[in-house]
Order: C-alpha cells, then sequence, then structure tokens
C-alpha cells in the first residue's frame, strides 16, 4: 500500500503542476489577446484626427495621411501612427483622409495620389513641404516628424515603403511638370 500511496502522491503532485501551468498560460494568453484588441483602428485614428480645414490654418505643421479601411499596409502601420499621434500631437496636426470619400478628389488630384498610405508633409503655414508612400517605420517617420516640427529639412525623403494601389476616379488632364511623367507630356 505504502507503493501506490506514493505513487498516488506523485501523481497529485504532477496534475496540481500542469493545472498551475495551464492556468498561469491562460491567463498569459488572456492578456495577451486583452493587449491586442486595445490597438487602435484606422476609423478611431480617423475620428480622433484633425480636420484639414483646422490644420491648413492652424498655425502648426500637419502630416496628412491619405488611407483607406481594406489597405493592409495602412491597417499595419496604425499602431505605430498612434504612437506618433500621442507622442506629437501637441505640437503637430494628425489628418487623415479616406481615400474611398469622395469629398477628398481635389485633395487626392492635388497631391496625386496613387498609392496608400500617402503622407504629405505640410509646414507652419499649410504649404506642402514633403510627400511620402508607403510603409515608413516608425523611427524613419518620427524624425521627418520631429524635422517637420523643427522647421528642418526632412532627413528622410526617398525613403517610399509599401503601397496599396489605388487610382483616383478621375483622370487629370495634363502631366506637365508632373515629375512622375518622366518627361512625357500629354499632346491635346
Amino acid at each position: 500500500m505504502s507503493t501506490e500511496a506514493s505513487v498516488n502522491s506523485g501523481s497529485r503532485i504532477k496534475n496540481f503542476l500542469i493545472a498551475i501551468v495551464a492556468i498561469a498560460l491562460g491567463i498569459a494568453l488572456f492578456l495577451g489577446l486583452k493587449t491586442d484588441s486595445s490597438s487602435v483602428s484606422l476609423a478611431e485614428l480617423d475620428q480622433s484626427s484633425t480636420p484639414l480645414e483646422v490644420a491648413v490654418n492652424n498655425g502648426k505643421p500637419s502630416l496628412i495621411e491619405f488611407y483607406a479601411n481594406w489597405c493592409t499596409v495602412c491597417q499595419k502601420m496604425t499602431p505605430d501612427m498612434a504612437k506618433l499621434k500621442a507622442r506629437y500631437d501637441q505640437n503637430l496636426n494628425f489628418v487623415m483622409l479616406n481615400v474611398d470619400n469622395t469629398k477628398w478628389l481635389p485633395e487626392m488630384l492635388k497631391y496625386r495620389v496613387d498609392g496608400i498610405p500617402h503622407f504629405v508633409f505640410l509646414g507652419k503655414q499649410g504649404e506642402t513641404i514633403a510627400e511620402t508612400i508607403g510603409d515608413i517605420p516608425r523611427t524613419i517617420m518620427a524624425s521627418n516628424l520631429e524635422a517637420l516640427i523643427a522647421g528642418s529639412t526632412l532627413p528622410h525623403l526617398q525613403n517610399n515603403g509599401k503601397t496599396s494601389q489605388f487610382s483616383t476616379p478621375v483622370a487629370t488632364e495634363s502631366t506637365q511638370d508632373d515629375p512622375r511623367s518622366h518627361g512625357s507630356q500629354v499632346v491635346n
């Protein structure tokens, strides 16, 4: 009987340890999922963004992001953009313009949006300083935003990343003076 009692005791300890590990893993999984689900969505970033009309007139530099809810690159960048917004919101306007909203068609044409996310950096007077397209690492974007706030030259202008293709619903009539035309001009 003493061997059976010691085997039972060993099994109970083993089962107890397995239960403790399972509980600990369950708690870790729950907390991990809870942390992940608390991330900000594109819609939430849009709702908390500065309206374009306010941004171009309030004397602060601005970052305009052209995005779409279906854009996987935009979705991927959302947590980083939320962190940047939290860090720089006092000194910089964050403007979100959804390319699926035809209200922003004039702006899409003005900035020649043909891939998203498309970022436009505006100076304090609402003037265009630079544009960049695609998946930009948070550290690169932070450096550009710090330079924009300081009124300095943006250090990372050539860093275009992955984009989601997008075509404006209306074509422009002329490509004259368009750096994307590669020297070709439309003949009427």
